[in-house]
């Protein structure tokens, strides 16, 4: 697959020259977030990274091609209204690639072109995890074992509150996963400052991560958790997160919803029933995220 990458000039340039890159996935655009407002998010995003003193790289693949920084016109594809993009986690990538579709790639499927590129931190929203009656249903996400095979450090805030959060840091630890918290000890949910569930290690600046990072990266082939809370003024009511938590987790026994299509069920309705307090959550903690990413990488170069 190494061969087949496609990357913009200026993140080869800058891999080449040893510069700090930060992979940004493509998922959140195309089906994460409403017309419109993706491509202000995803010019956002790459304006934060660059803003940290590091080269932006948003990952996707176009044609069959796996792009590492997408041009201005390829963001554009991406976020167009009915782009028809396929949804790519790293099981779908040679699909993708042999048959010639376009998609966008998931935190696995970045993850894991982000490390085919040479690149280390990757920046997103949120990881996927077990779900709930995964005892039944074997439904993991594809993150978790991703993120137990490639060296990538994904900066996320947590996962979110519909997954059985418990089970997702007890497969994270058997994949010997270290999860740290940013100037946090409680995992993030996502929406919601903490879950309730404590981190194994905390670091409290850009520089504490990178010392642990590289450490890790000496002695074991994972990558790296770094959990950043949304930032406080940002935070969802939790009475209202609450409520349209129970209304999903409704609605997705009442249609039979499963699997991949858990998430974005779940976001839409958290979008609609919150009057779009949800997206504005999702927009601000992806890019605190971002921007962290981006001191991380710094650091770490």
């Amino acid at each position: 697959m190494t061969t087949q990458l496609s990357l913009h000039p200026e993140v080869a340039s800058a891999l080449r020259d040893g510069h700090p890159v930060v992979a940004l996935e493509s998922t959140i655009l195309s089906h994460g977030l409403p017309p419109g407002r993706n491509l202000d998010v995803a010019h956002r995003l790459e304006q934060v990274v660059r803003e940290g003193g590091a080269v932006p790289a948003t990952i996707a693949v176009l044609d069959g091609r796996p792009v590492i920084g997408l041009s201005p016109a390829e963001l554009e594809r991406v976020c167009a209204p009915g782009a028809g993009l396929d949804k790519l986690s790293l099981r779908d990538l040679g699909p993708a690639v042999g048959l010639g579709r376009s998609g966008a790639t998931t935190v696995a499927g970045t993850s894991a072109l982000a490390a085919a590129a040479g690149i280390g931190v990757f920046a997103t929203g949120g990881l996927g995890g077990v779900h709930l009656g995964a005892a039944l249903s074997w439904d993991v996400s594809a993150d978790l074992g991703v993120l137990a095979k490639v060296p990538t450090v994904v900066v996320c805030s947590g996962v979110k509150s519909v997954l059985d959060i418990a089970a997702t840091l007890e497969v994270l630890e058997t994949n010997s996963v270290p999860v740290l918290g940013y100037r946090t000890d409680e995992f993030p949910a996502f929406y919601l400052r903490s879950s309730g569930h404590p981190v194994g290690w905390r670091v409290d600046d850009a520089k504490q991560a990178a010392a642990v990072i590289a450490a890790h990266r000496a002695y074991a082939p994972s990558g790296v958790l770094l959990t950043n809370p949304i930032p406080e003024q940002s935070e969802m009511d939790k009475a209202l997160h609450d409520r349209l938590l129970e209304e999903g987790l409704n609605l997705l026994r009442d249609n039979n919803v499963h699997g991949s299509d858990v998430t974005p069920v779940l976001l839409e309705h958290f979008h609609t029933a919150s009057g779009g307090a949800s997206i504005d959550a999702n927009e601000a903690l992806v890019l605190s995220n971002a921007k962290l990413a981006a001191e991380v990488a710094v650091a770490l170069s």
